[in-house]
């Protein structure tokens, strides 16, 4: 019988956000089609940016997460003290993520199959930084948050939530690409996201698995009742 290696719970959360950071990174560079999570925050990155130049992709995603993080407030019927630490986890998440794509554009621009390597790493990164994410105690990004609450407060599969999750959060950025570029013009929702909306639920009860057959999800600081209570 294999011997479980232990993983910092804390640790999980600082890798998780660093690779869901480049995985996001990966798939802007491929550009066939974000990730439908971050596709509503893309688009309004876009549009915003044409107007406003300083407005980046990560300061997208964590101002369109206060609106998450309302929305979960109100279904739940409460606000905890772990929103508001989700929120700055999303600022966490959005700098590293404004710096992995600034990486990310010295590598070169490839022809096709390169274009699909990029998008398969992006695709693979996110799956696993998400899954990290969902092992540790420390409020992630308020999508993941949104996902775990909702999966908690419904007593559903985590993951099965995650895909119905993925599926609105894709037609809404069909709805954004539609209304700002017009019909027939897909900007960052394109079949790579729908791809990803059909296949990341179950690409991280994958990671998952295999996660937990190896590695058992410690705490190593005491500070699990203080982002819980």
């Amino acid at each position: 019988m294999q011997t479980k290696k232990s993983f910092s719970t804390e640790l999980a959360y600082l890798v998780g956000i660093i690779i869901l950071a480049f995985g996001s990174a990966f798939m802007e560079k491929a550009d066939f089609g974000m990730s439908m999570v971050v596709a509503p925050a893309y688009l309004l990155h876009l549009k915003i940016s044409e107007y406003l130049p300083f407005y980046t992709f990560g300061m997208s995603e964590y101002v369109l997460q206060i609106f998450v993080l309302i929305a979960l407030a109100l279904i739940m019927g409460k606000f905890k003290k772990g929103y508001l630490f989700s929120f700055l986890t999303a600022v966490f998440y959005g700098t590293v993520l404004d710096l992995s794509i600034k990486l990310v554009s010295y590598l070169p621009l490839m022809d096709m199959p390169g274009r699909f390597l990029y998008y398969f790493i992006g695709i693979g990164c996110c799956a696993v930084g998400i899954s990290l994410l969902f092992h540790t105690y420390i409020p992630p990004e308020a999508y993941d948050l949104f996902v775990k609450e909702l999966a908690a407060k419904t007593g559903k599969d985590i993951n099965k939530v995650k895909t119905v999750y993925d599926i609105c959060s894709c037609t809404v950025g069909v709805i954004l690409s539609f209304l700002f570029y017009g019909f027939g013009h897909f900007v960052g929702v394109k079949a790579g996201t729908i791809f990803c909306a059909l296949i990341n639920g179950w690409l991280i009860s994958q990671c998952s698995k295999f996660f937990e057959s190896r590695f058992t999800f410690e705490d190593k600081l005491p500070w699990r009742k203080f982002f819980t209570e």
